[in-house]
């Protein structure tokens, strides 16, 4: 993209970004789109992105037959995780079976007897099924499933898969072992057969029938939901299927590319190239790709078994009974060549180009897409977007529709209405769609086992938010922002839910978050990041009340070392005053919901509470004074210290991820610490990152030393790196401390933490149960079963408020987490 927009004349240029009505976008298109076409640089580029023939993201037996020769060589070294790699990737380039079926068949077989050593018998099983389907006449696959049959106590199918393994065997000495392995089935009389495992479904839930929504429109925001009646805490307001989704690039190796969940060890690849890759064949049948199968016909090899025999081998290598009534949604079917572009542009562009073949192949659209606008009906923000923006979408816009056209819909009219609407598109992908997110433990601490137990323990357990994809929910999309929301959304697989925490009177806005949240950004940078990405100067309730979260979130700590005052810089300060006084400068008209008092939180008080003592209209936060005490602090000075301790634990990270640090270093990282402690206010957010590394310098350095130490050295863990900034050090101290069997220190971090947060977010929100997962994990780790359960216990009423009864569909561990405390409660008393 850069070397196109480098050789556009500047008079195009200048055309593009003073751009900002569809009559205005109709003739920036159609000058840029005139220049482009004639670029020998464009043709190559478009070339490169849209021909399949150049693609690299097409089937390749070479590579295939390569990456399989690995796998067996792995395979023979018992290095069976290198062999899964290895076989996962050969299948992923395998062409399709069209003459030959032998190498795919093959490879699934292989990697079933790779998960097999693995100890993963439902994925081998289902590996074997992925090789029977390509080639019925496959005995070592029978044998197999056989085999694993046996281990699930299905000893009826075990029974017949070795028999149609033995009809297949040509050798004499194949047959004998395989007989005297039937004779070591046990009985099979009156046995149930086992449970096949095909992955849990996310089903979403029902509405509540009470609950009406209606959409309004109101001057300040625009179209916005509310309800028609009042709507308890936790009530499901809204559940919604996708209209279009795109994985997230990052996720591409990591999470299927239909159902967005992660991928299990036997993932299936698309058949038809090598970009997508999903959880099980039902993911891949409803994106839009085919099944490989063979017919089975009653040939010479079955003619002399049992009617019963031959139903069962029809029945397991048999589509049709399992996938004949799945929806397909043929989402990827126009990517689907091997060329680059969907793997190369944007996921946002890639999102855009799944809306118009959508709306095309349903008819609903022309093909120089002139009435996408009307049938999509979403709010777009062109206008407000910078120089830079408009061009980057014109230059996306025309390559999209180009690459649509010659590598899928010859039909689709490459003009300047089709870039237009395409512009438009974009801009509206970019204020309406949705992140996708999942929430990933640090570890894989309580991970079941079928018996219901705790198979392996890590000692702490944390969560971390993963966006997985991108999404467009029509309805979805018109529940407008709000800095203290009263719902909440999740996603079970790509269906959107959406969740009040709060009772909300009947014609209450509904509100969520676009991404800032009261407690996690102050103010001033919420409302800029919503200026920046949505376009709109954001005033709401968090933004126009003051919250404790937001004065000390970045505040500094009084020179009184008895006091719990908050002190601001200028821009905090001056930003604060204005806020509150445009606040209760306005007409009380504005806002029946709340009284002015009440929009004061209560906990100002314990920070700043001389602000509470003057009258409202003439507020001013002073800068460089107490807000409790009145005390004068220099923070000019304490902020120049502060960015010197904050740089000195940028050097420590950087010498941790160049494998140069040593024990020396680690003095300046202390003493930053320590200057951090005494500068920053006790609620602020950084603080809450680390608070606790400093619990152990007054009490024994050398202590403190250790375990440092361990966290740079301790080797075969996730936990090795020492990183203050942008992640949380919390998870590592904690982790620290459960290394030196310092559990007390690890249980006072925990709770230390959550203290600060209650501040910053208040006493129920989520993220207080996300911290009491660890809470919990590192009390059962220190034999305090009664502290767990206690802890258990509340994060599950969070969760059950955030999530309701999915809360432990989402968070798998926490079911396993509530019976281990439960178990070590009762074996306690």
């Amino acid at each position: 993209m850069e070397t196109l927009k480098s050789v556009i004349p500047e008079h195009i240029v200048q055309t593009v970004k003073s751009s900002s009505s569809v009559d205005d976008l109709i003739s920036s298109s159609s000058s840029l789109l005139g220049f482009l076409v004639g670029l020998a640089q464009f043709q190559q580029a478009v070339s490169e992105l849209g021909d399949p023939d150049l693609g690299c993201c097409g089937k390749s037996l070479e590579a295939s037959l390569d990456f399989k020769r690995r796998g067996n060589l792995s395979f023979r070294s018992r290095s069976f995780d290198d062999a899964l790699r290895f076989y996962s990737k050969a299948l992923r380039l395998a062409p399709p079976p069209r003459g030959d079926k032998s190498l795919l068949a093959s490879l699934f077989l292989n990697r079933a007897n790779a998960l097999h050593n693995l100890g993963l018998v439902e994925e081998s099983l289902r590996d074997c099924h992925r090789a029977l389907r390509i080639d019925p006449y496959y005995a070592k696959a029978w044998y197999r499933r056989g085999k694993l049959n046996t281990l699930r106590g299905n000893y009826k199918d075990a029974f017949r898969d070795i028999t149609v393994s033995l009809s297949l065997e040509s050798s004499p000495a194949g047959k004998k072992q395989l007989q005297s392995q039937l004779l070591a089935i046990p009985h099979f009389l009156n046995q149930h057969n086992a449970p096949s495992s095909s992955g849990a479904v996310d089903y979403l839930p029902n509405l509540q029938s009470q609950v009406k929504l209606r959409c309004v429109s109101t001057k300040d925001k625009g179209r916005g939901m509310v309800s028609e009646c009042d709507v308890q805490q936790a009530s499901v307001i809204h559940v919604e299927q996708p209209f279009c989704v795109v994985i997230s690039k990052s996720c591409r190796e990591t999470h299927c590319h239909f159902c967005l969940n992660e991928l299990p060890a036997d993932a299936v690849p698309c058949p038809s190239c090598s970009l997508p890759v999903y959880c099980s064949e039902s993911c891949q049948v409803q994106s839009g790709g085919m099944l490989s199968t063979n017919e089975v016909h009653k040939t010479q090899f079955f003619q002399s078994l049992p009617d019963d025999i031959v139903e069962h081998i029809k029945s397991v290598t048999s589509t049709v009974k399992n996938y004949s009534e799945t929806e397909c949604v043929q989402e990827h079917q126009h990517e689907c060549q091997g060329a680059n572009w969907p793997a190369v542009l944007p996921s946002d562009t890639v999102l855009a180009g799944r809306v118009i073949i959508k709306l095309i192949n349903q008819g609903e659209i022309a093909i120089d897409l002139s009435n996408l606008q009307e049938k999509l009906d979403l709010s777009h923000s062109y206008s407000k977007m910078s120089p830079e923006s408009k061009l980057e979408l014109h230059l996306l816009s025309i390559v999209l529709i180009w690459c649509l056209n010659k590598s899928f819909c010859p039909d689709l009219s490459v003009c300047e209405t089709s870039v237009t609407q395409t512009i438009l598109l974009l801009s509206q992908i970019k204020v309406n769609s949705m992140a996708i997110v999942r929430m990933k433990s640090s570890g894989d601490a309580f991970k079941c086992i079928p018996a219901g137990n705790v198979s392996e323990k890590e000692p702490i357990q944390s969560l971390e938010q993963i966006r997985v994809g991108q999404a467009l929910y029509k309805t979805g999309s018109l529940f407008n922002h709000s800095c203290k929301p009263n719902i909440h959304l999740y996603f079970l697989s790509r269906g959107l839910v959406m969740r009040t925490t709060e009772f909300i009177p009947m014609g209450c806005p509904l509100e969520l978050s676009y991404g800032p949240e009261v407690g996690k950004w102050d103010c001033k940078d919420r409302i800029r990041f919503l200026e920046e990405e949505y376009f709109f100067h954001c005033r709401c309730c968090g933004c126009s009340q003051m919250n404790i979260s937001d004065l000390v979130i970045n505040g500094y700590c009084c020179v009184n070392t008895s006091c719990t005052g908050v002190v601001l810089d200028s821009s905090v300060a001056a930003w604060e005053s204005e806020k509150l006084n445009h606040f209760l400068a306005a007409p009380k008209s504005l806002d029946n919901h709340f009284l002015v008092s009440e929009k004061v939180c209560t906990g100002v008080s314990e920070v700043a509470s001389s602000l509470l003592t003057k009258p409202s209209g003439s507020l001013h936060l002073e800068a460089d004074k107490c807000l409790k005490c009145g005390s004068r602090c220099e923070v000019q000075y304490s902020h120049v210290e502060v960015n010197k301790a904050w740089n000195n634990l940028r050097r420590v990270d950087e010498l941790m991820n160049s494998g140069r640090a040593n024990i020396s270093v680690l003095s300046d990282c202390l003493r930053s610490i320590a200057v951090l402690r005494t500068s920053l206010h006790m609620y602020n957010k950084d603080i809450a990152d680390v608070s606790q590394l400093t619990l152990f310098m007054p009490k024994d350095s050398k202590h403190c030393y250790s375990i440092l130490h361990m966290l740079i050295f301790r080797k075969n863990r996730h936990y090795t790196r020492f990183t203050f900034l942008f992640v949380q050090a919390e998870d590592k101290v904690a982790q620290a401390c459960y290394l030196a069997g310092e559990m007390k220190g690890a249980r006072e971090h925990c709770e230390a933490s959550i203290k600060i947060l209650k501040r910053l977010y208040g006493d129920e929100h989520v993220v207080i149960g996300n911290e009491m997962v660890k809470l919990a994990s590192i009390q059962l780790a220190s034999g305090d079963s009664c502290g767990a359960w206690e802890t258990t216990k509340r994060l599950s009423q969070i969760f059950s408020k955030y999530y309701g009864s999915h809360a432990e569909t989402l968070f798998a561990y926490l079911s396993c987490l509530k019976l281990e405390a439960a178990q070590a409660v009762n074996f306690c008393s």
